[in-house]
């Protein structure tokens, strides 16, 4: 039997574009690869899947979850579909080593429940990453400041960006879940305020949260 997408899910999610930027697919999977994580891998809002090649060397099999399939989905990348604002997540509990969502928590309504389903299908002793847009960085809170929004969740973001996190957030919600290893992580690469140029690499690596563009959560499900 064939599920009727809803109208509104798809305009949202396809809003995306069903990619992100390679600076933090290469943030996320170098958190990972410091840490030694290897094995089960579930992106979940994999979109067209550009975060697998990112983790070629620690994949033993690579699953991707999201509420649309997304034209050029890699091959070899095992699709499902889910509605994440209604659906728990369709796996079964303690089945991943790695659970990871990149730049997916701010499409949802409900970002403490969707890390409890992440946490849920971890193993004991497995990873869960999740990356959202960086609310307190330079551009971020000057937006806000000027034009009463964080600057990924003006206009022309909504309604595909619904919930603004900040890193205190991330960090608080690990702790809700009993997490262990908790580290909060920035991409260190950040758009100038009114401009499209970056900050110096040096100088974003100083002041890491001011001066990157996305935040990072790691951290450890108890064995």
């Amino acid at each position: 039997m064939t599920i009727a997408m809803d109208p509104a899910l798809e305009t949202r999610a396809r809003q995306s574009l069903g990619a992100s930027n390679d600076v933090i697919y290469s943030a996320a999977a170098n958190a990972l690869r410091r840490r030694g994580a290897h094995g089960r891998v579930l992106d979940v809002g994999c979109g067209a899947g550009g975060l697998r090649p990112f983790l070629h060397d620690i994949i033993e099999s690579y699953a991707g979850v999201d509420a649309i399939q997304y034209e050029g989905l890699a091959p070899g990348i095992a699709f499902i579909r889910a509605d994440l604002n209604r659906d728990p997540i369709p796996v079964p509990d303690h089945s991943v080593d790695v659970a990871i969502s990149v730049e997916t928590i701010e499409h949802l309504e409900n970002p403490r429940a969707f890390v409890r389903e992440l946490v849920r299908i971890a193993k004991p002793g497995g990873w869960i990453v999740v990356t959202t847009p960086n609310q307190r960085s330079l551009v971020s809170l000057g937006a806000l400041l000027l034009k009463g929004h964080f600057s990924a969740f003006g206009g022309p973001n909504y309604p595909a960006h619904q919930t603004a996190l900040l890193d205190t957030d991330l960090s608080r919600i690990a702790a809700e879940n009993g997490l262990c290893d908790v580290s909060i992580e920035f991409t260190c690469v950040g758009r100038m305020p009114l401009s499209s140029l970056r900050y110096p690499l040096l100088l974003s690596r100083l002041f890491r949260r001011t001066m990157s563009d996305n935040v990072l959560l790691i951290a450890r499900k108890r064995g």
